[in-house]
């Protein structure tokens, strides 16, 4: 690090400070998807596709509002972890966990999905988009156990063709299986 690069970072910490945020808060980028909450129905859905049971640890990548985060908790006694980038996000499924009584089996994660190591999943979710299921690809294959459920809500992933295609209301949902790793 120069001293020019020390200097303005502290001047961002300075900042941050005096704005009432973190430094990490000030420097994280913007979500890369707006926020468009899930259904109930195609969550519930995307969960029973997944068959998540009570010995699952299902990560959502991009919680949103923590919808399934609450829902694999209380539904299906799954451990859940809910990733989300927008503080204002956390908030809101910091909030909906209280209220669902699931703290003790749900957590959540300020952080950005792409960085966040999420190698505990048996189960991952997602609604992205198509570019992102792209670019998260290659961290699903590196980071998560062979035999992992991959559900997608509404996107594909291009080649990689799912296991299981099902229509929920008016949604799509897809199920991959992250395979065996070739010696």
């Amino acid at each position: 690090m120069t001293r020019r690069d020390f200097v303005v970072s502290g001047l961002a910490v300075a900042s941050a400070a005096a704005c009432g945020v973190s430094f990490a808060q000030a420097v994280r980028r913007t979500p890369d998807v707006i926020y468009v909450p899930t259904p109930q129905e195609v969550v519930e859905g995307m969960l029973k596709l997944a068959k998540v049971g009570k010995s699952d640890v299902v990560y959502d990548l991009g919680c949103g509002d923590g919808r399934i985060v609450v829902t694999a908790a209380r539904m299906f006694g799954a451990r859940s972890v809910g990733i989300d980038i927008d503080p204002i996000r956390i908030r809101e499924a910091t909030e909906n966990i209280r209220v669902a009584n699931v703290g003790e089996r749900a957590r959540l994660i300020e952080g950005d999905l792409f960085e966040t190591d999420i190698s505990e999943a048996t189960v991952v979710t997602i609604y992205l988009l198509s570019r992102l299921n792209l670019k998260l690809r290659p961290k699903l294959m590196a980071e998560l156990r062979p035999g992992t459920r991959v559900v997608s809500h509404a996107f594909d992933m291009d080649d990689w063709k799912p296991q299981r295609t099902e229509s929920v209301g008016s949604s799509t949902i897809y199920l991959w299986t992250v395979p065996a790793r070739k010696a």
